[in-house]
Parts: structure tokens; sequence; C-alpha cells
């Protein structure tokens, strides 16, 4: 049995897609040992274990966002996949542990929902850490420009960049 991914990788291939956090199709599959087809194709025949709210099938304008994202091949050229990525949720990923029913299959789905336990005391962590922050900055407000201008600081680094970034690769002139 080939040793078992570690919950760092794992942590890298959540994503964030229609306000869920998922893992793709062909991450599992990789984690799993198994092919993509074949991951589907199981899927596909326990159809009534995942609603919508376990499993999605991305758009074509999602699938494209993500080869830029993480640097798949283009599909259908150059042998990529020729159809959307499917996206499972934790509840998804669950289930595919009755699905695919292999040892590896089952220690993978642990150690994955540890990542996505990991993730949320992460998030978690971070909200409590900005209630803090925000309470310390109006205990202090108005006494200091230098404290201030700390706290200015710190909520630029702590706020999410909302200006997407530029699409890596070269662009001709």
């Amino acid at each position: 049995m080939k040793k078992l991914v570690l919950a760092g990788p794992i942590e890298r291939r959540i994503y964030l897609i229609r306000g869920l956090r998922v893992m793709l199709d062909s991450d599992l599959a990789a984690l799993y040992g198994v092919a993509t087809s074949n991951l589907n194709k199981a899927v596909k025949r326990n159809k009534s274990r995942f609603p919508s709210d376990f499993m999605i099938r991305l758009s074509m304008h999602e699938s494209r966002n993500l080869i830029f994202q993480i640097g798949i091949s283009s599909f259908p050229a150059h042998g990529g996949r020729r159809k959307p990525s499917y996206a499972f949720s934790e509840q998804g990923i669950a289930m595919l542990s009755s699905v695919l029913r292999s040892r590896r299959a089952i220690q993978v789905n642990i150690t994955i929902m540890r990542a996505f336990v990991k993730l949320r005391d992460m998030i978690s962590a971070h909200k409590e850490l900005a209630a803090k922050l925000a309470e310390l900055e109006r205990a202090v407000a108005g006494h200091d420009k230098h404290i201030q201008s700390l706290f200015g600081a710190i909520h630029r680094l702590t706020d999410p960049i909302l200006t997407p970034k530029p699409p890596i690769g070269f662009r001709p002139d």
C-alpha cells in the first residue's frame, strides 16, 4: 500500500467554489489511488447518495478559472479533461468512503476530515482574533495617531484582497 498523504497537501487542495469548501474529483482520485474516471463511475452508480449539497458539477467557466489557478492542462486540447470536474463538499467526501470501500479510501477520508476540521478551526480563530482586535481598537480610539496607524496596517494585512489577480502566463503585446 502506498504511503498516505499528509494533511498539509490536502489543505492546499480545498477550494472555495460557490460558497462551499470543496475538493475536486481529480484530486480525490489521486489521493485514493484510483483513476478519476473510475471514481466518477462509482459516484454515477450511486447518484442518489450525492445530492446537490454533497457534489456539484463545475461550469465550463469555473473549470477554466481552475485551469489558470492550479495549472492543469487545458481541455480538450493537450490531453486534458473533456468534461468539467465534479467538486465534493465535506459531506460528499465522507459519502465517498461508502462508495469506495478500500482500506486506503477509509484512511484517506479520515485524513481529509481532519483537514476540514483544522480549516474550520483556523477560520474560527481568525474571526476571534478580528473581534478582539476591533475591541482593542475601540478602547484606544482617539489616543495616539501612531497606534491608529498600527491598527490600519494590521487591518490591511488581515483583510482579504478583493482585487482579482491577473492571469499568469505569456501575453503577446
